[in-house]
């Protein structure tokens, strides 16, 4: 092998491709896997609803969003930082704006546009794309894939591997690859739903009237943790970005304790106080529903909840107390197969600070793969693609070394 071998990128998601831009920049020869027929095929699905690239907030505010691994994620923010991220969209022909939620969009507000100006990028850095090829492990130094045409072997001078977590299978990451990389020394953590939502016994009259109900906004509470965002009613539940913002800590507790209080406050804009004093406004003629709703502020789904737990209060004090702390009984998550990201995968003391595999070297690995999770709000992105230059940055060094290894042998 030498410095003119290719790089193999397996997994043409957003970490993978932006391990190949990186190695291909650096005058690498980059081949790119996916066993799917065609690429980003989550990056896509991800877009549907407006593509968040990244959020505008402070990097120390933005940082603490990766809870216990922000240490570890850190010099991928410093690798490329939100600013990075804008510009290299804004390169590719996608202006961004800043929404009114300090997250960062493009203004196509979709990935289809990007993705497309990003693969013409990576086809006139002269990056090789390979779909239907599907890896399935090593036969000793040798990667083997499962093609159209049948089995076929590589030796590559480098090898990062992207290949997702384990959410969303059915776009192409489905966690195949965990017995693989453990079978060669490698720890991998259980790969875990995160950013999902969560089961609640709903009352049929509920769920038809309501699933589908947008809250907004609500103040979340679990533990010593408060999230201020939407939650969205669904058939089997609750999901939501504010939700999803302390799905790992409801996750861990409904593991531990097989079930989980959330607590919700249906009013966060006002004390209890004020609240009371609205609710003491004469009623008139009004049921209690259209005082809820004129006086108490209260949407129809809001009272809908407060009706769900139990008898609504007759006591304006305790009325609204109760409105200002709906307890919701957490009895399950949503599975892998419907969670936006997962958690779990190698685990980062696996990896050197260049996300090589200590038990494999010469194999890089970047993206969800790894073993860290962040909310949804830009983060997940960020750090998937800055995961995929740091592994195609340490790519090229690799090669480079070998090549110089061999040429003073």
């Amino acid at each position: 092998m030498s410095i003119s071998d290719p790089v193999h990128v397996i997994g043409a998601g957003p970490a993978g491709l932006m391990a190949a831009e990186t190695l291909a920049r650096g005058g690498a020869r980059v081949v790119v896997h996916d066993r799917m027929p065609s690429v980003g095929r989550k990056f896509l699905m991800a877009g549907r609803g407006g593509l968040n690239l990244t959020h505008s907030e402070p990097v120390e505010v933005f940082a603490r969003r990766y809870g216990d691994r922000q240490g570890h994620l850190a010099p991928w923010l410093d690798a490329f930082s939100q600013a990075d991220l804008i510009a290299w969209a804004e390169g590719l022909g996608q202006p961004t704006f800043v929404g009114s939620s300090g997250r960062v969009f493009p203004r196509a507000m979709k990935a289809s546009p990007l993705l497309r100006a990003w693969l013409a990028r990576l086809d006139d850095l002269g990056v090789e794309v390979r779909t239907r090829s599907r890896w399935t492990g090593w036969d000793a130094d040798t990667l083997v894939f499962d093609t159209p045409g049948g089995e076929r072997q590589e030796r590559p001078s480098a090898t990062v591997l992207a290949l997702g977590g384990a959410s969303w299978p059915r776009l192409g990451s489905d966690g195949a690859w965990a017995p693989w990389l453990e079978a060669v020394g490698a720890e991998v953590a259980p790969l875990v739903p995160a950013n999902a939502g969560f089961d609640v016994t709903w009352s049929p009259v509920l769920v038809e009237r309501f699933a589908g109900a947008v809250l907004k906004p609500a103040l979340l509470t679990f533990g010593d943790r408060q999230v201020r965002g939407e939650l969205v009613v669904t058939r089997y539940g609750i999901e939501g970005g504010a939700v999803y913002a302390l799905s790992s800590a409801l996750r861990d507790a409904i593991a531990r304790d097989g079930s989980a209080i959330l607590t919700v406050d249906l009013r966060p804009d006002l004390t209890e106080t004020a609240l009371a004093e609205r609710l003491a406004r004469p009623r008139g003629k009004d049921s209690l529903t259209n005082h809820l709703r004129k006086a108490g502020g209260l949407s129809p789904v809001a009272v809908a909840l407060l009706r769900e737990i139990g008898e609504v209060p007759t006591n304006l004090e305790k009325l609204a107390k109760r409105i200002k702390a709906i307890r919701l009984k957490l009895t399950g998550m949503q599975g892998l197969e419907r969670a936006i990201s997962s958690a779990g995968g190698v685990r980062l003391e696996s990896l050197d600070p260049s996300l090589m595999l200590r038990a494999r070297p010469g194999v890089f690995v970047a993206g969800e793969m790894i073993d860290w999770e962040a909310p949804t709000g830009g983060y997940l992105l960020q750090a998937s693609l800055a995961s995929g230059v740091v592994a195609g940055r340490a790519a090229l060094e690799w090669q480079a070394s070998q090549s110089a290894a061999r040429e003073g042998a």
